[in-house]
C-alpha cells in the first residue's frame, strides 16, 4: 500500500522536477486535489502559497545589485529570473496538464472568493492574473460567429452566461441567432475551443432602437441585411468569472464593427443599446422621493422629465473616488473610446430592468475614427465625450452632492 503525497511533498517535487513526464504526471495529481477541494482546504492551500512560495528577497536584492554593478548578459538574466515567485513556476506546471489552462482559470474563479477577508492572498492572485495577461493576449483570441447552427453545447453555454438579457427559452436563442439581421459574434482561446470567454449579440436595423424590447420581440419584422444602417450591440457578456480584470470586449466589440463593416458597407452607425445597471441604487440614494414613485411603465411616463434630469446627472457628475464615472457599463465603454449619444427613458420595462436602471437605457457610439482621440480624453483629462444635446444638457444640471 503506497501512502498518499501529502500537497506539500507535491509541491516540492513539481517545483524541484527536472523531467517533463514527471512534472506532468506530479501536475495532474495536484490539479485533481485542488479540484475536489473544499473550500477550507483550498484556503489553507492558497495561503500556504502566499507564505512559503513568495519572492526571494535576499536573491532579488543581491541579483539586482551585481547587475547595477556588472549589466551583463549573464547578470540580468539570473536577475529576471529572481523577478519571479515560485508560485509562477508552479502555476505554469500546472497549466502545462491536461485542460490546464481553463482548470487554472476555475480555480482563481475561487480564489477570487477569498481576497476580501484575506488580503495576503493578493500576490497569490497578482501572480494569476499576470500570467493570464501573457495567455490571453489578444493576439491568442479568436473571433468565431455563433449561429443557431453552432453545436448544442456551445449554444448551452450562450444561455448559461448571458448576463444582460436572460434567455428564456430555445425560441428566445433561435431569434437571437436564426434571423438574417441578428448577429453574435464571440472570443476563444485556442486551449479553450468550447469555452467562449465573451460574446455580443448584435441587431441590424434600419434605425436607432430606444427599447429593447423592439429588438427581443419574436413577432418583429424581420429586415434585409443589406438595408440596414445600423448595427446596435444589445447584449455582452463575459463567460469566465476566473478571468475578472482581463479586458476581452474593446477588442471584440472593435473586431466586430471591422467584420460587419467589410461584410455590409452600407452600415454607417455602430451603437450600444446598454442598461445602466447602478441607476437605480443611486437615484434611491440621490433621489429617494422620486425613486419611490417608479414602479411601472405609467409611472416612468409621469415622473419622465425629472428621470431624464437626474440621469443626465448620473452619466455626467455621478463619480467614484478616482474621479470616472460611477457605472460600470459607461466607464466600459468610454474607455473603449466611445461617445454617450442618448438616454432613453422607457428602454427597459421589465422588473428586473425597472428595478436596477429605473427603466432607462443609453446608446453608446462606436466611430472608429474618434475612438483613439475619445479614449485619450476620458483617461487623461476625465472628459465624457457626449453627443451635442446631451453635453449641452448636462451643463444646465445643478450638480448635488452625492
Amino acid at each position: 500500500f503506497k501512502k498518499k503525497q501529502t500537497i506539500n511533498e507535491l509541491l516540492k517535487k513539481i517545483i524541484e522536477s527536472r523531467g517533463e513526464a514527471s512534472a506532468l504526471l506530479y501536475s495532474e495529481q495536484l490539479m485533481k486535489r485542488l479540484e475536489n477541494f473544499d473550500d477550507k482546504e483550498l484556503l489553507d492551500f492558497f495561503i500556504t502559497l502566499a507564505r512559503e512560495f513568495d519572492i526571494n528577497k535576499d536573491d532579488l536584492t543581491k541579483s539586482v545589485s551585481s547587475y547595477s554593478l556588472d549589466s551583463s548578459i549573464e547578470n540580468y538574466q539570473i536577475m529576471t529570473s529572481n523577478f519571479h515567485s515560485k508560485r509562477v513556476e508552479l502555476f505554469k506546471k500546472l497549466n502545462a496538464v491536461e485542460r490546464g489552462t481553463i482548470r487554472l482559470v476555475n480555480i482563481r474563479k475561487r480564489l477570487l472568493v477569498f481576497l476580501n477577508e484575506h488580503r495576503e492572498l493578493k500576490k497569490v492572485d497578482i501572480d494569476l492574473t499576470n500570467l493570464f495577461k501573457n495567455w490571453f493576449n489578444r493576439g491568442f483570441l479568436v473571433t468565431h460567429p455563433i449561429s443557431w447552427n453552432t453545436s448544442a453545447k456551445l449554444l448551452e453555454k450562450i444561455v448559461q452566461y448571458e448576463a444582460v438579457h436572460e434567455i428564456s427559452s430555445w425560441l428566445d436563442l433561435r431569434n437571437r441567432l436564426e434571423p438574417d439581421d441578428r448577429r453574435c459574434y464571440s472570443f476563444f482561446h485556442p486551449t479553450m475551443e468550447e469555452e467562449p470567454l465573451i460574446f455580443v449579440e448584435v441587431a441590424l436595423t434600419s434605425k436607432r432602437p430606444s427599447k429593447i424590447d423592439a429588438i427581443l420581440d419574436v413577432n418583429r419584422e424581420i429586415i434585409n441585411p443589406k438595408d440596414a444602417t445600423t448595427a446596435v450591440f444589445y447584449s455582452i457578456s463575459n463567460c469566465q468569472k476566473g478571468l475578472k480584470g482581463i479586458s476581452f470586449g474593446n477588442f471584440l466589440l472593435k473586431q466586430v464593427v471591422i467584420d460587419l463593416k467589410k461584410e455590409l458597407p452600407n452600415l454607417d452607425n455602430f451603437i450600444t443599446l446598454s442598461p445602466v445597471p447602478g441607476f437605480g441604487k443611486w437615484l434611491d440614494r440621490t433621489n429617494p422621493t422620486l425613486f419611490g414613485k417608479i414602479i411601472d411603465e405609467s409611472s416612468l411616463i409621469t415622473c419622465e422629465k425629472e428621470m431624464l434630469e437626474n440621469a443626465v446627472e448620473y452619466f455626467f457628475h455621478a463619480k467614484q473616488n478616482d474621479g470616472l464615472p460611477i457605472d460600470p457599463v459607461q466607464r466600459f465603454h468610454l474607455s473603449n473610446g466611445a461617445s454617450l449619444d442618448k438616454i432613453h427613458s422607457l428602454g427597459d420595462l421589465s422588473e428586473r430592468g425597472i428595478s436596477n436602471s429605473a427603466g432607462l437605457m443609453v446608446n453608446y457610439k462606436y466611430e472608429m475614427k474618434n475612438l483613439e482621440k475619445n479614449h485619450e480624453k476620458y483617461f487623461s483629462e476625465g472628459i465624457i465625450s457626449a453627443s451635442k444635446s446631451l453635453t449641452s444638457q448636462s451643463k444646465t444640471i445643478t450638480i448635488k452632492n452625492d
